[in-house]
C-alpha cells in the first residue's frame, strides 16, 4: 500500500450547514444525515477509513457550496471566517493526519486575501478552496484579483470546486441523471478554469496556482483544440492556452478513479501536475485507495502521485 495525501476531502462546521442542505433535496433524508454525519466527524470514523485507505494526510475543505451562495458580503465574510477557526481547532486535536483548505468569502476579495493570508500565516492552512462561482462572480471577475495577487505572493494554490451554474442548462432537461455530478457540474467547472485561462488571469499573474478535481474537468482532453480554436478566433495571450493548464494548473483524482482519463491526464499535463484525492465521504475513499494502489504503473510515478507532487505543491514536510 503506497502512502496517500487526499487533496478534497469534504468537511462542514455548524454555520454552514444551511447552505449545503439544499444541494441534498434529491438524496433520501437517511443518506444525507449519514453524509452530514462523516461531514462533522474528523476524528473517528473519517481517521479509521484513512488508514485503511492508505491516506497519511488528508487536507478538509468545507463541502459546497458554503458562503459563495450567501447574499450578503458581510455575513459571507464573517462566516468564513468563523468556519476557519473551527476548522482550525478540530485539526489541532489531529495535525498530522488533517490539513486544511481556507472558506473564502470571495463576494469581498480584499477580505478574502487577507483572510486567505490569516488561514495560511497563523492557521497553517495550505490554500483555498472556492465552492465555484459566487453568486454569479467568477474568478476571473477584475473584483477578484486582490485574492489572486495574494494567494500567488504566499505561493499557495486556490481550488475550484464544482457547484450548480447560475442557470441550469436547457440541453439537460427532461433527462434523468445527467445533471450535477454525471455531467453539468464538470461543464460548469471547466468552462470557469478556461475563463481565467482565456480571459488573461494567468497572464496578469503567472505564479498563481489553479487545481481541479476530477483529473482536469475534461480540460486535459482538449488541449489542441482550445490552442487552436484560440488561434482561429484570435485570443489575445501572452502563451497558448495549453501552456496556461500545463504551467498554472494541477488535477486531482477525485471521483475518476479509472485507468485511462488518469494515464490521459498524466500524458497531456506532465507526470507532476496529476495528484491523489478520494473526495470523501461522497467518494468511497477506500476504493480511491485500491485504484491508486492497483492501477498499472510505474512504481516511482505511483508514489509520486499518491504523495510526493502534492506535498511538494502544499510544502508538507511529514
Amino acid at each position: 500500500m503506497v502512502a496517500k495525501i487526499a487533496l478534497e476531502e469534504h468537511c462542514m462546521t455548524p454555520g454552514l450547514i444551511e447552505y449545503w442542505q439544499p444541494t441534498m433535496t434529491d438524496v433520501p433524508a437517511a443518506v444525507a444525515d449519514k453524509v452530514l454525519g462523516r461531514l462533522t466527524d474528523y476524528s473517528g470514523e473519517r481517521i479509521e477509513i484513512m488508514d485503511r485507505a492508505g491516506i497519511t494526510r488528508s487536507i478538509l475543505a468545507i463541502a459546497g457550496p458554503g458562503v459563495q451562495a450567501e447574499r450578503d458580503p458581510s455575513t459571507a465574510v464573517k462566516r468564513a471566517r468563523e468556519s476557519n477557526d473551527q476548522l482550525a481547532a478540530q485539526i489541532a486535536k489531529t495535525p498530522k493526519r488533517l490539513g486544511a483548505f481556507a472558506h473564502l468569502a470571495v463576494q469581498d476579495a480584499k477580505a478574502a486575501a487577507d483572510e486567505l493570508e490569516r488561514c495560511v500565516k497563523q492557521l497553517g492552512f495550505h490554500g483555498a478552496m472556492i465552492n465555484g462561482h459566487t453568486r454569479g462572480l467568477y474568478l476571473d471577475d477584475a473584483s477578484v484579483y486582490p485574492l489572486w495577487e495574494r494567494a500567488e505572493a504566499l505561493g499557495v494554490p486556490i481550488y475550484i470546486h464544482p457547484t450548480d451554474p447560475v442557470v441550469p442548462a436547457p440541453v439537460l432537461d427532461g433527462t434523468k441523471g445527467i445533471r450535477r455530478a454525471t455531467w453539468e457540474w464538470g461543464f460548469e467547472t471547466g468552462s470557469h478554469a478556461l475563463r481565467l485561462v482565456f480571459g488573461g488571469t494567468f497572464d496578469r499573474f503567472p505564479k498563481a496556482k489553479l487545481i481541479l478535481g476530477h483529473l482536469g474537468e475534461t480540460l486535459p482532453y482538449l488541449l489542441w483544440r482550445f490552442d487552436s480554436r484560440a488561434k482561429l478566433y484570435g485570443v489575445q495571450l501572452k502563451r497558448q492556452p495549453s501552456d496556461y493548464i500545463k504551467d498554472n494548473i494541477w488535477v486531482t483524482l477525485s471521483g475518476m478513479y479509472s485507468a485511462e482519463p488518469l494515464q490521459c491526464a498524466i500524458a497531456a499535463l506532465g507526470r507532476d501536475r496529476v495528484m491523489f484525492s478520494a473526495d470523501y465521504p461522497f467518494e468511497d475513499a477506500e476504493g480511491a485507495g485500491r485504484f491508486m494502489d492497483s492501477t498499472p504503473m510505474a512504481e516511482d510515478l505511483r508514489k509520486a502521485v499518491a504523495h510526493d507532487h502534492a506535498a511538494r505543491l502544499l510544502g508538507l514536510t511529514s
